[in-house]
């Protein structure tokens, strides 16, 4: 792991982001890893699509441990999603199931004593992390904090589309976007538009980037 972060870098500037993302999530045991910032608000940073997926439907639904979690232990485990999510996020449980994830897991990503957002791991299987896996995915999290601080839009930085491994992008730029228009649109705040984009993402079974898309086609060119 050790290596891993030393080269985080380096990675990141030599376009390995998904290398490195993959052999991340595979020396902590899971599957994949993301970033969101704001408690599930923006996706900024996810190694795979399964990972994408899964923190669009946390932020579609409001609910899963990466947006309800308080960290009162860390990170905050849910090893086993049918026992432990199906009473406490019933529609994210049944999505994760969808998706093949079986278990979720989730450490604050801060600077100091403040939360910047949190890193998500998921696992094709149900269990828990084992006392070192728990102790790194903490020092990923934490190398993640600095990269995401240092980070700054350039003139090749990409705001409006889905990110990959390593780099910052904002995911969910066309959603927030989208739910301004609906604001404008049905004169409403901000976040009440906000709630009806996700219901209808929802209804629509669909994923909520897709909903804003098809909101923003429809304005005028």
């Amino acid at each position: 792991m050790q290596e891993l972060l030393v080269g985080l870098e380096e990675a990141v500037d030599g376009g390995r982001h998904r290398e490195w993302a993959v052999q991340c999530a595979h020396a902590l045991g899971l599957g994949g890893i993301a970033v969101s910032l704001r408690w599930g608000a923006e996706l900024v940073w996810f190694s795979d699509g399964v990972s994408a997926r899964l923190e669009d439907a946390q932020f579609t639904l409001g609910q899963g441990p990466g947006v309800a979690a308080e960290f009162t232990d860390v990170p905050h485990q849910v090893p086993d999603l049918a026992r432990d999510a199906a009473e406490e996020w019933p529609q994210f449980a049944a999505e994760a199931r969808d998706l093949g994830v079986w278990a979720v897991f989730v450490w604050p990503v801060r600077s100091g004593a403040v939360r910047l957002g949190s890193l998500t791991g998921y696992r094709r299987t149900p269990g828990p992390l084992t006392p070192q896996q728990s102790a790194d995915g903490l020092r990923v999290a934490d190398a993640l904090a600095g990269r995401l601080l240092a980070w700054r839009p350039g003139n090749e930085s990409s705001t409006d589309g889905q990110g990959e491994a390593g780099t910052v992008d904002l995911h969910w730029a066309e959603v927030h976007q989208a739910t301004g228009v609906l604001s404008c649109r049905l004169g409403v705040p901000l976040g009440e538009a906000m709630v009806r984009l996700r219901a209808q993402a929802f209804a629509e079974g669909r994923a909520v980037t897709e909903t804003a898309r098809e909101i923003l086609r429809e304005l005028p060119s």
